[in-house]
């Protein structure tokens, strides 16, 4: 679409000056921004999260290391599992939420970002727990607390370089990975100048869980029915790649070292193991002491079999005398998803579910792992056994 037909959809008469988006706030906005950050559960939302859009009725092994509840308590979880696998006789059910050590039956577990040294970059590790082991805690989560707040701390540096000219080399580089119009760009600013004057009125009256990045997204994701839905699709473009560099630039400073991470899950009798290594794909040269790798997750698919070769090839050559890595899969999944308005999330994140890894089962997988000696109840018994 040429802008100029764009700025027609979009509406001459529309004003997007950054003083009107802080000054003149509709009651409407305001309420918005509360059911954004509202953490109670109706009862339709009750029901969604507890009933699966998929129901696995013949897997009798359910291994579960790496999802994040968020706000939504585990019971729920916990039944929503059971329904999606009813014949489940032998399972691995742990949550991994983002910096909060979480405890769910016998198991406690968390998703931790630090940062390797080694090529000074932020990774994550999960790190896994009998809950008895909970209360000797104290370092950990007070490592945890730290690092937890950098999240809503990047919130606002995130949402200034959309708006602050200090940034504007961010935003330009997004606008031109992206192709955004300069009504995409005003749009943008538009909305996250009023997003982060609400945050600055009423953030305090919101659990700070609800203070992160995707705020942005899904504020401006709302817009759909206001706004053409071309443009909103064209501005969420835009935000995630504003996004990127962001967390790209971020300080590696902030976090603890991995290496100190490991030494204080070891310390418990944790279990330990490098997410979606895709992303971070030096840290499997760090040799760092872990218990497996996550070999697919919804993000990380493309190298699963040369992932599987890789680690198996560590255990035979380098790590003879040592544990053996593990191969692991992950779900990935984020349960407030499950809660929101479907119209307004990605289709690929939907349909996410806790313990639903069907790269298990995939011929081809299937044979590497064979090769390997791995599969999934081999992965649960002997990370059990880890635990124990």
């Amino acid at each position: 679409m040429e802008q100029g037909a764009e700025r027609k959809e979009i509406g001459e008469e529309r004003d997007y000056r950054l003083e009107r988006a802080v000054s003149d706030i509709p009651d409407e906005e305001i309420g918005l921004f509360f059911s954004l950050t509202e953490t109670e559960l109706t009862r339709d939302q009750i029901d969604r999260v507890t009933g699966p859009w998929r129901v696995i009725p013949d897997q009798r092994d359910v291994l579960a290391v790496h999802w994040h509840p968020e706000w939504i308590p585990l019971d729920m979880a916990e039944e929503r599992i059971r329904k999606t696998f009813p014949a489940s006789e032998n399972d691995l059910l742990i949550p991994t939420q983002h910096n909060d050590l979480l405890v769910m039956g016998n198991y406690a577990g968390v998703e931790v970002d630090c940062y390797s040294s080694g090529f000074n970059r932020k990774i994550q590790l999960l790190l896994h727990f009998r809950a008895d082991r909970v209360a000797r805690a104290s370092a950990l989560k007070s490592m945890l607390a730290h690092t937890f707040k950098y999240r809503s701390g990047q919130l606002f540096e995130f949402m200034d370089s959309i708006i602050e000219p200090g940034y504007s080399e961010r935003m330009d580089e997004a606008t031109a990975n992206t192709g955004a119009s300069s009504q995409v760009v005003e749009v943008v600013r538009f909305y996250t100048a009023r997003l982060r004057q609400l945050i600055k009125e009423f953030g305090s009256r919101v659990d700070p869980m609800m203070i992160k990045n995707k705020l942005v997204a899904e504020y401006i994701g709302a817009r759909r029915g206001l706004e053409p839905q071309n443009m909103i699709n064209r501005a969420l473009l835009l935000v995630k790649a504003v996004k990127e560099i962001v967390k790209r630039d971020f300080s590696v400073e902030y976090f603890f070292k991995a290496s100190e991470v490991i030494e204080e899950a070891r310390a418990l009798g944790g279990g330990i193991i490098i997410p979606h290594p895709e992303q971070f794909w030096p840290v499997l040269l760090a040799d760092y002491d872990v218990d497996g790798w996550e070999v697919w997750n919804p993000q990380s698919q493309e190298y699963t079999e040369f992932l599987i070769q890789a680690l198996h090839n560590q255990n035979k050559i380098n790590r003879p005398n040592r544990r053996k890595l593990l191969v692991f899969m992950g779900d990935d999944t984020h349960l407030s998803v499950k809660i929101r308005d479907p119209e307004t999330m990605e289709k690929s994140k939907l349909e996410r579910e806790i313990g639903l890894q069907p790269a298990w089962d995939a011929l081809g997988i299937r044979k590497k792992l064979s090769l390997s000696g791995s599969d999934r109840r081999r992965t649960i018994e002997e990370y059990k056994g880890r635990l124990a």
